[in-house]
């Protein structure tokens, strides 16, 4: 890999509204930035971005709340309605408290809210978002755009906020991945003494959109779009669904 490694956040990406073509968009802000995208550039995008694209709105008035979600509602004190909606994108729910709902949605995440969110929607509108069906077909989808539109063997991964267990504070995952290694496995690798290592498994994807949230932000900045350059790697393509740490695995579930 190389020593130096290049962020830089695409400008002038508009609002995008449901059913725009993302990776037109993107590609018009990579020309009118005098980009030329080279083999191993990795175009990291906003969750946000490509799920309003893809008209992933829920618009609230419309949702009847179970009893269930009535229940649950009163019990971590959000609307009915919202707690519908996180519980149709939920496999299980593992906690709940009075402001919190963590659940293993249906994509395998442990998250907050099955990821369904509402900040950076217009003001007064009753609608939540949901997250891509599928993140990593979502990247892919892109990827082969741009890869059409410049001839470049680039990446893509889509970045969303998560918090973290035992750690405060959110930091930028990889949903989806496509054109590089999610995960790079250096197991049977030496280190600077020549130790084998035993259990070193890099979430390669995750480190990529940690680095580009630094410029893409957590509010108003509007930078959905960051190009990460300067990386390389060895190891065979893998989406970020393998980045998901097997129920078996879990040591805390």
């Amino acid at each position: 890999m190389s020593a130096n490694i290049e962020l830089v956040a695409l400008t002038g990406i508009p609002l995008v509204k449901a059913g725009d073509d993302l990776s037109a968009l993107i590609c018009a802000a990579i020309k009118a930035d005098a980009i030329v995208p080279r083999k191993g550039d990795v175009f990291v995008i906003a969750q946000k971005i490509v799920s309003k694209a893809e008209n992933r709105f829920v618009d609230l008035r419309s949702v009847v709340p179970s009893s269930k979600a009535l229940d649950l509602a009163r019990e971590v004190d959000k609307d009915p309605r919202l707690v519908e909606v996180i519980l149709a994108e939920a496999h299980a729910v593992l906690r709940a408290r009075r402001g919190v709902l963590i659940v293993v949605d249906r994509r395998g995440f442990i998250v907050a809210n099955a990821g369904v969110d509402q900040s950076n929607t217009a003001p007064g509108e009753q609608t939540a978002l949901l997250l891509p069906e599928d993140c990593d077909a979502s990247a892919q989808h892109i990827r082969d755009n741009l890869m059409r539109s410049f001839h470049a063997d680039v990446a893509v991964i889509i970045n969303d906020s998560f918090g973290r267990s035992w750690r405060r504070g959110t930091v930028g995952v990889a949903l989806g991945a496509a054109g590089l290694p999610a995960l790079r496995d250096l197991r049977g690798k030496a280190d600077l003494f020549g130790r084998l290592l035993q259990t070193t498994e890099i979430g390669f994807a995750d480190e990529i959109a940690a680095a580009a949230s630094l410029l893409m932000g957590q509010a108003a900045e509007a930078r959905p779009v960051v190009l990460v350059r300067g990386l390389t790697w060895a190891e065979p393509v893998a989406p970020a669904s393998v980045l998901i740490r097997p129920a078996h695995e879990d040591l805390f579930r």
